[in-house]
């Protein structure tokens, strides 16, 4: 008979790390191809900008402060924005933090 030996399993204790960033934005699709980028955060978004990968071309409404509830507004034309196309959002968190998220079609 063969006997294993024990093996120590590791001890995890429980600490305080800090919690991953939340992504403030929330896209409204539901005008397509005019959507609304929400800060649906409980801080201003400052910085902010919007860019655009692919194909398609864009026009944008990007203010540089973005309080909790407004939105950004951007209208994306293309033949199909779906296949190669991705905006990208940069803003800075209130702690100084710069960001960058893409949104696809």
């Amino acid at each position: 008979m063969i006997r294993r030996r024990a093996v120590p399993r590791p001890s995890f204790t429980r600490r305080s790390a800090p919690l991953a960033y939340r992504v403030p934005w929330v896209v409204d699709r539901a005008s397509a191809p005019d959507y609304r980028l929400v800060n649906a955060g409980d801080h201003e978004l400052r910085g902010v900008s919007v860019s655009v990968l692919g194909s398609s071309t864009f026009t944008v409404s990007a203010p540089a402060v973005v309080r909790p509830g407004a939105a950004v507004r951007a209208t994306v034309s293309g033949a199909d924005p779906s296949r190669d196309t991705i905006l990208v959002v940069r803003w800075f968190a209130p702690d100084g933090a710069e960001y960058l998220w893409q949104v696809s079609f």
